[in-house]
């Protein structure tokens, strides 16, 4: 029986993955990139298809015949989504600005410069060019990112990379769509509706996708323990948010499918379980390599076809193509990228890196199916059609064939292939740990297998001369700072080996270690870009208080809120509490461990430098304590029952693997624990104690007050809350409130000396009654809560308690006779 559309169709699907398989170890053999092997393949099944006579390969190859649509609405939504979903979202928000820029603007600048360029040597019009321009200006950056592993380079570089690319396709997109748009008449060629409708479609798609990965995860809240149906979600909700922003709200459906992932990293960690979230990640994993090796082969089955209509002038554009593309790319990176690292809006970047970078902008399947939708779309005139496929192929090819063979040459002309001094002395030390203590178990091995111990001696012996290759090889040439350097990037990274383990045991929740597992990397970071200053500078940055803090701390003054405030200091005290208790475990791990490794003097510069952090971290926490004492002990409490609930499960697992307990016990006991876990999972919550009328009773300046006069003055007064090191007021400023302080300590920063203030004491009056500006800065020394009384308020205030306007008319006259000596002492010196 002769085979139906369907067979030939999965006869095409089932063959080409069985051919593509293959190609791994081939590409790994022969050492080439991957997609190089892909398109060759493609390229050749795609000469084969023409050239041999009709029969089953040609046949199952025209049954699985794409066209440009069923490229994008088929494969994008995936190749987008498991690239997004696998991304450090909090550390991609801490570089947002710099990605943004580099996408959005290096694809304008891209489409500009290439377009004027081919304009300016072609006669196919400027539309036509911009077009092709927008096509060619998606990258891939796999290949890059992947040379930046091997390279050990900050994570924070390979984010920016990762993220770039991510919005780079957006953005390319979207202008391809609308210079399509203009070439077939669909929209007019104006371009400040070519901005908006720019602008909308990113943004649109930006809301769509956030508004899909809420809406996910009240489903997936719903579907919670069934896994398989979790992970269906994802998979049907980036195709339902790709064709609907597209389609229906006329919004860039990439950028839609980019934020919905992008949520889905940030949340899925703590809104999954573990084990479905490791599903997840595997079943994208292998989706995406299912797309990217169907999409690149299918693609290059067009390349014979697309490149018929070549001639001698396309070299000549091709040549300018290929010119404009290097030109634009690197006015963004030696020109844009570097003015942003002035501003301080980017991470430097060495030139070397920035070459690799620049001759690393591969293009790959998604300009070929964009150029596929140009050849296929109904109103392209001819000439353009044969313009845009021509040159899009031909540029492809050149970036596989010339670009990607050249990348390691390039890497190794650089000496970028090259150990620092720092990883070399890592590598020699581990060399010698291990042969240390392979060499003192040969013994061992060989009493226990039964062999002679002269062969045994033999080993030995050939483990001594390689212990001491090692060891020579351990001593780096920078000295004591480079091994300390070294043994600090072998402690961050046992810092979140820890800080994940902790997770995968249900000590930490995983809103957490995200947290936990971002600061560690940007101790990495520093470490590897500005060596000890920057590990130190990264140290007290960890400790500073965040601009989310500080927006909730504006919130809490201006209307009120406290419940943003409260939940930021309890994330706050809960993210110093665990960083305290990792470095203990750290500090033991230096101690021992890495003396192993790194010797004796690295491993006590490694404590020292942890000790150092750890006072900082230990300080940071006493001002926390000390005004919420309870909150500490109760979190305390529970992260000691998290543990104890850890235990008991692994003691249950165990009764259950030696048979003393059945499977239906065993179930009935996870199914409590799992009941005590999910109430373990609150945190506890942190009362700021704000309430006018509570702080005022703790003040003796109001004791004389009638209840009905503390009512009333509790509804003059605003609570405030102060953290260490904040200016509650600032020396210059006009005195608009003054201040009562209900708990906590300031300083007045007067000469000769400063001059601390406590409970139950006041301060800023003196501005507020002779209308003169602020005399003296005063800080905050730890968390104060204060009582803000304005200017307005002040005399209906003390009408209310002449007793209060005695204390605070002495304590002003006093304070001014006391700043007036001063002067007068000064002028007469």
């Amino acid at each position: 029986m002769a085979m139906g559309g369907i067979e030939l169709a999965v006869l095409g699907v089932a063959g080409l993955l069985g051919l593509v398989i293959l190609l791994v170890p081939a590409a790994a053999r022969l050492n080439v990139p991957f997609s190089l092997a892909l398109a060759v393949f493609g390229m050749v099944l795609g000469v084969a298809a023409e050239a041999l006579p009709p029969g089953l390969l040609a046949a199952g190859l025209d049954a699985f015949h794409l066209s440009s649509d069923a490229f994008i609405v088929l494969f994008l939504p995936v190749l987008l989504f498991e690239t997004a979903v696998v991304v450090d979202v909090r550390r991609l928000m801490d570089d947002i600005t710099p990605i943004l820029l580099l996408a959005v603007v290096a694809v304008v600048v891209s489409t500009a410069v290439v377009g004027l360029s081919l304009a300016a040597v072609s006669d196919v019009g400027l539309i036509a060019c911009l077009l092709l321009a927008a096509i060619v200006s998606t990258t891939d950056p796999v290949a890059v990112v992947a040379i930046f592993r091997d390279l050990g380079v900050p994570h924070r570089l390979s984010l920016l990379v990762e993220g770039e690319s991510l919005f780079n396709d957006a953005a390319a997109i979207v202008l391809f769509t609308l210079f399509l748009g203009m070439l077939t008449g669909e929209r007019q060629p104006d371009p400040v509706a070519a901005v908006g409708a720019f602008a909308w479609g990113f943004a649109g798609g930006l809301a769509v996708g956030w508004l899909a990965g809420r809406a996910l995860f009240l489903l997936v809240s719903a579907l919670r323990g069934h896994r398989f149906a979790e992970i269906t979600a994802t998979v049907a909700a980036a195709y339902l948010v790709f064709i609907v922003g597209e389609h229906e709200l006329h919004v860039s459906g990439v950028v839609a499918v980019v934020t919905l992932a992008l949520v889905l990293s940030y949340e899925g960690r703590t809104r999954m379980s573990a084990q479905t979230w490791t599903s997840l990640v595997d079943v994208w994993q292998q989706l995406g390599f299912w797309a990217s090796s169907l999409v690149f082969v299918l693609a290059t089955l067009r390349v014979p076809e697309m490149l018929r209509a070549m001639t001698g002038a396309d070299l000549v554009l091709l040549a300018v193509l290929v010119v404009a593309a290097l030109a634009a790319r690197a006015l963004v990176l030696f020109g844009l990228l570097p003015v942003m690292t002035r501003l301080g809006l980017a991470q430097g970047i060495s030139r070397p890196l920035r070459a690799v970078v620049l001759w690393g902008g591969l293009r790959g399947a998604v300009s070929l199916a964009l150029a596929l939708a140009v050849v296929e779309a109904p109103g392209v005139p001819a000439a353009t059609r044969d313009f845009v496929a021509v040159l899009t192929t031909a540029f492809v090819l050149f970036t596989l064939f010339v670009n990607a063979p050249l990348l390691g040459p390039l890497i190794r002309w650089l000496g970028l292939d090259r150990l620092s001094p720092a990883d070399a002395a890592v590598r020699g030390r581990a060399i010698a740990a291990a042969l240390a203590t392979v060499r003192g178990r040969i013994d061992e091995a060989a009493e226990d297998y039964g062999l002679d111990p002269t062969r045994a001696a033999a080993v030995a012996a050939r483990y001594t001369e390689r212990l001491a290759a090692a060891e020579a090889e351990a001593s780096p040439e920078g000295g004591t700072d480079e091994r300390l350097r070294a043994g600090l990037l072998m402690v961050t990274g046992h810092e979140a080996a820890h800080t994940l383990a902790q997770f995968r045991d249900g000590i930490l929740s995983g809103r957490m270690a995200r947290r936990l597992m971002a600061e560690t990397a940007r101790l990495e970071d520093a470490l590897k870009t500005t060596g000890l200053d920057g590990y130190a500078a990264a140290c007290t940055a960890a400790l500073a208080f965040s601009p989310r803090f500080r927006l909730t701390l504006v919130l809490q003054r201006r209307f009120g809120w406290d419940r943003p405030l409260a939940a930021e200091l309890a994330n706050r005290a809960e993210a110093l509490l665990l960083t305290q208790t990792t470095l203990r475990q750290l500090r033991a791990f230096a101690a021992d461990r890495l003396a192993a490794v790194m010797g004796g003097a690295a491993a006590a510069a490694c404590v020292q430098v942890l000790d150092a952090r750890a006072e900082g971290v230990e300080k940071a926490l006493d001002a926390l304590r000390l005004q919420y004492g309870g909150f500490f002990q109760a979190l305390q409490q529970q992260y000691l029952e998290r543990a104890a609930r850890r235990v008991e499960e692994s003691e249950y697992r165990r009764l259950r693997a030696d048979g003393v307990i059945g499977h239906e016990v065993h179930r009935d006991l996870l199914a409590d624990l799992r009941t005590r876990a999910a109430a373990l999972a609150r945190r506890p919550p942190l009362d700021l104690d704000l309430e006018p009328a509570v702080l005022l009773r703790r003040m003796p300046l109001f004791d004389g007050l009638s209840p009905t006069d503390l009512a009333a003055v509790a509804r003059r007064l605003r609570p405030r809350l102060a953290v260490p090191g904040e200016l509650v007021v600032r020396k210059g400023d006009r005195g608009e409130a003054m201040y009562f302080i209900a708990s906590g300590a300031v300083e007045a920063k007067v000469a000769p000396a400063p001059v601390r203030l406590g409970t139950g004491d006041f301060f800023g009056e003196l501005a507020v009654l002779t209308k003169a500006p602020r005399r003296a800065d005063i800080e905050a020394l730890c968390f104060c809560q204060l009582l803000e009384l304005h200017a307005r308020d002040l005399d209906a205030l003390t009408r209310t308690s002449p007793s209060l306007k005695a204390a605070i008319h002495d304590t002003a006259r006093r304070r001014l006779d006391a700043a007036d000596s001063l002067q007068r002492a000064a002028e007469a010196v």
